[in-house]
């Protein structure tokens, strides 16, 4: 972004400090303008025929920008991925407790990642992690999707759910 000397157009489109638009006219005029009201020349649009230039103060123009930025990265929801894990022998109580915590991230809007691990001789039962990760997309069918397709890495197998978008906000708004 240029400033007063820095602008390098012949010709500039004004606007005013209060946004009227003045017109077209040379850069020594704009800025005889700007000095008379004690502010700065800035250049808003550089790509634009002739440039668009403002009459504003800077650092105040500079502060409002970075405001801006802030509240927009607020405004933003980032999706986290959790991780469930367990292991293929998995008792029932357990298995609907682990559910539930995934009901309660898939609601707040976060992304589920299952992993079923081995050790030593578990690795003869990965028919039966893939079993339990399966009964676990299930029954989480009503509020997510699966994502990720069940996938068998080394000693673990994992799979990754998202939320369904209008159910998941469903449920957020009732809680």
């Amino acid at each position: 972004m240029r400033i007063n000397r820095q602008i390098r157009a012949d010709k500039i489109r004004l606007i005013g400090a209060e946004g009227q638009q003045i017109g077209i006219m040379t850069v020594r005029e704009g800025l005889i303008k700007a000095q008379e009201a004690g502010l700065d020349l800035v250049e808003i649009s550089p790509t634009a025929v002739p440039p668009v230039c403002r009459i504003v103060d800077y650092g105040k123009f500079k502060y409002q920008l970075t405001k801006k930025e802030k509240d927009s990265k607020k405004a933003q929801h980032q999706v986290k991925m959790k991780e469930i894990k367990f292991k293929p022998n998995i008792d029932k109580h357990d298995f609907m407790t682990k559910a539930k915590h995934a009901r309660d991230f898939l609601s707040k809007g976060h992304k589920v990642r299952f992993t079923c691990s081995f050790r030593g001789r578990e690795m003869l039962l990965m028919d039966l992690g893939e079993k339990v990760i399966a009964a676990m997309c299930e029954d989480l069918s009503d509020i997510a999707t699966i994502e990720a397709p069940i996938k068998r890495m080394g000693r673990m197998i994992t799979t990754v759910v998202a939320p369904t978008g209008k159910k998941a906000k469903n449920i957020e708004k009732e809680n």
